[in-house]
């Protein structure tokens, strides 16, 4: 069975379980056990499944039930339908693009922890204002990149962040420094050809340098 997210007070957050959560895309069911040993053989515990395919559920289910180690989430989730399905199947966090009021109700009804995604500033105070603290800034790039995340740190010092999008292993060691991040998205680890040709060494070796990267990050 997969190891449970602690939830007690003091227990870690999906943001400090690893520097990289791993933003995966499954499309044949059978590789979703072995790409998830891989990287939480390299040092990535945390696994992000996008609701992107019609066996993300099953790959869900699959990774809480085989792959000891590992703290399997879902994302892009966006509707409330989709957040019982996936705590059913075994999600143990919840990453949405962005949020409603109706969505936000539902995830923080699960039981387990969620990252509802935000872009702008308003969206953050208004998130606060709801008791959330922690958010994925989507898409990370494009929204403004590092600039944005470090001038909403003074004014907003109690929102924590996961950047995803469009975050590579070049520029993960810049989001990491920031005080205001805890941990970054992405899917460098898992190139398609690799995934394609079933190289669980290459994604346990990306994924390796990945959990590596928390070295840099000295202002977390």
């Amino acid at each position: 069975m997969s190891s449970p997210l602690p939830s007690s007070p003091a227990a870690p957050s999906v943001l400090d379980l690893a520097p990289v959560v791993p933003v995966v895309v499954v499309d044949d069911l059978a590789d979703a056990v072995p790409l998830a040993r891989a990287l939480v053989a390299g040092g990535l515990p945390a696994i992000e499944v996008t609701l992107r395919t019609p066996v993300a559920v099953d790959a869900i289910r699959a990774i809480a039930g085989e792959v000891p180690g590992a703290v399997v989430g879902a994302g892009t989730v966006i509707t409330p339908d989709q957040v019982g399905e996936v705590v059913a199947a075994g999600a143990r966090f919840l990453v949405s693009p962005g949020w409603t009021d109706v969505l936000l109700d539902a995830m923080r009804s699960s039981g387990v922890p969620f990252l509802p995604g935000v872009s702008t500033t308003s969206e953050v105070v208004a998130l606060l204002e709801r008791g959330v603290r922690e958010m994925k800034f989507f898409p990370a790039e494009a929204a403004g990149g590092t600039a944005y995340l470090k001038a909403l740190a003074a004014p907003l010092p109690q929102a924590r962040f996961c950047p995803t999008g469009g975050i590579g292993p070049g520029s993960a060691p810049d989001y990491l420094a920031l005080p205001n991040v805890g941990c970054v998205g992405g899917s460098w680890m898992l190139p398609k050809d690799a995934v394609a040709g079933r190289d669980w060494g290459r994604v346990e070796a990306l994924a390796r340098e990945a959990a590596a990267l928390s070295a840099g990050a000295t202002s977390r």
